[in-house]
């Protein structure tokens, strides 16, 4: 079944909104929730006294919130592909719920990953403090990785879109098995450079900005072999480069 134009662009529209929506609290930051805050005890080297206090100043539930509101900013756009996929097998009355549990799924799966990558942020923050050492160690590795033969299996299974039931239990219990195998995808994919501006102690807004663009555009790539390729995957980037080529003409 194919999609109608106008269902795409309300599903594209509806998910560009909520993730601006995200931007904008996240560049708020109310509460600090995607800071780590620190004192003199905890700058001062790892300690009983300076693991309690880092815990006390920064609860895992605040930034807990703070890493979901950043997975919805940042990878609500990727989704974009699949939920148009699962309105274009579903039934009417379903597709709404379908979408939502393949993104409950993908969410949870990102969540999970979020309390390891919140455990090594603390965990780093007291072992060097206030230092950008662990992200440039962390980018480091994101750009081996980015260019990987296992990146790259992780990219082409995020390409792969089973035919799933149209009917009852069966129906939503695929869509979320869905959003949880997509998830697992992205993880595998993307860990690196979703830990890379956590990492940083200033300009992290602009690096989660510039990680977002990566990420959504290194998914608009095709599947290619799994081989070192030393390819940012920038296609997104291309794309508006030949859009704005195509308007100026038309202009002139």
């Amino acid at each position: 079944m194919r999609l109608s134009r106008n269902s795409r662009i309300k599903i594209n529209t509806v998910i560009i909104s909520i993730s601006l929506l995200t931007w904008v609290l996240l560049l708020i930051n109310p509460g600090n929730i995607m800071t780590i805050e620190h004192c003199p005890v905890t700058i001062s080297g790892p300690s009983t006294a300076s693991v309690q206090m880092l815990l006390e100043m920064n609860p895992l539930s605040s930034q807990l919130i703070g890493w979901g509101l950043m997975v919805i900013a940042m990878m609500l756009p990727k989704i974009i592909t699949p939920i148009q996929f699962i309105y274009a097998q579903s039934l009417k009355r379903y597709r709404f719920r379908l979408a939502l549990l393949f993104v409950l799924g993908y969410v949870s799966v990102w969540m999970i990953a979020g309390v390891f990558m919140i455990g090594a942020i603390m965990w780093l923050s007291l072992l060097v403090p206030l230092s950008n050492t662990p992200a440039l160690v962390v980018l480091a590795v994101a750009l081996v990785w980015q260019f990987s033969p296992i990146k790259q299996r992780f990219l082409n299974y995020g390409h792969q879109h089973r035919v799933l039931p149209a009917f009852g239990w069966e129906a939503h219990k695929a869509s979320f098995s869905f959003g949880i195998t997509h998830g697992t995808w992205c993880v595998g994919s993307g860990w690196a450079m979703m830990l890379f501006p956590m990492l940083l102690q200033e300009w992290h807004n602009v690096a989660m900005l510039f990680v977002t663009f990566l990420m959504i555009s290194e998914h608009m790539e095709h599947p290619r072999p799994p081989r070192w390729h030393f390819d940012l995957r920038l296609k997104l980037l291309r794309i508006i480069i030949a859009q704005t080529k195509i308007r100026l003409m038309k202009r002139a």
